[in-house]
């Protein structure tokens, strides 16, 4: 196949699809690595990234600057010797340019078909004005009726209207147009965690998965992670003077404090700053994007640090196409 290394021929039976890539709360990424290393998942083929992905800065390492590497896309497999569906994982360490998403999409998608896939499963975050303290609720979108009245069946709540952006939604809607059948998986996360893992939310996806597969799934590792981070969070919410989880809910001021906070505390993951300089990028000659690259900064709360660098794009062109 044009694109891709394989290094293995694996047998496989009716294999599910998962796909993930970083995104809100790292709720994909997260869950998708965890689901390889647990099921010690065996790697067989990979997309070569030239065209995909292009180099947007240096790396500098106990004061040497270099290259950096072009991001991993990675196939792996897992036989289920006790069901009847075995898995495929698609796992890339950062999105694509969504210019080349589709061609892109396409590659994995004649991968999940050439082994006969019956299922494609994709996980996504979803923010809500809940607090880190609750359980992470998880919704779902499915392509058909039928499948959308299976999962309701499992207690799962159904996403009714709305968006799911980046890869982790845009690929389902391309590989149902290309034949496939699938759904995602969207773990809920609150809205002043955005820019941080969330491993419990992490664990709700892959617990939906396990219920909807029928594959055992030891989260145990997840649910440390996951208390481990409530405890950070706990800190924070006291240094802030908020009284914590025992003051009731968080309102919105106490909400945009926590983000400033957590700006100061976290970074954002790589692919979000990879695609942010790509809309810096073409937004140098195309000043339209810079729409797009607002709506970015908006949603990851870091336009502030951006903001004389936006602001400079309209001062390269005299204000014009604004």
């Amino acid at each position: 196949m044009e694109g891709i290394k394989i290094t293995k021929s694996p047998r496989l039976k009716k294999p599910y699809l998962v796909v993930a890539w970083p995104g809100m709360g790292e709720v994909a990424f997260k869950a998708a690595s965890y689901l390889v290393e647990k099921l010690n998942a065996q790697e067989f083929a990979s997309i070569q990234p030239e065209g995909f992905f292009y180099l947007s800065g240096s790396v500098v390492k106990k004061g040497l600057l270099s290259t950096s590497e072009l991001p991993e896309s990675k196939f792996y497999f897992w036989k289920n010797k006790e069901g009847k569906n075995d898995l495929i994982i698609f796992l890339s360490n950062a999105q694509p340019d969504l210019a080349r998403a589709e061609s892109y999409s396409k590659i994995i998608i004649q991968v999940a078909k050439s082994f006969k896939a019956d299922k494609v499963i994709s996980f996504a975050s979803m923010p809500q004005t809940i607090d880190h303290t609750q359980n992470s609720g998880i919704w779902f979108a499915a392509t058909s009726e039928e499948l959308s009245n299976n999962l309701k069946k499992l207690k799962l709540n159904s996403l009714n209207d709305g968006q799911i952006s980046g890869m982790n939604g845009l690929f389902l809607g391309i590989a149902k147009r290309e034949g496939l059948s699938g759904l995602c998986l969207l773990g809920e996360i609150p809205l002043y965690t955005i820019q941080i893992e969330n491993p419990k939310a992490s664990a709700a996806v892959l617990n939906a998965l396990a219920m909807i597969t029928g594959i055992k799934i030891d989260l145990s590792g997840l649910d440390t992670q996951a208390h481990t981070m409530e405890e950070e969070i706990n800190k924070l919410l006291d240094y802030l003077k908020l009284g914590g989880a025992s003051a009731g809910p968080i309102g919105e001021d106490d909400i945009e404090k926590i983000k400033k906070s957590l700006n100061q505390l976290t970074k954002l993951p790589v692919s979000v700053k990879d695609r942010i300089e790509q809309f810096f990028t073409q937004a140098k000659t195309d000043i339209s994007k810079a729409r797009e690259l607002k709506v970015e900064l908006d949603k990851w709360n870091v336009y502030k640090e951006y903001e004389d660098r936006f602001l400079d794009l309209f001062k390269k062109t005299g204000g014009k196409n604004n």
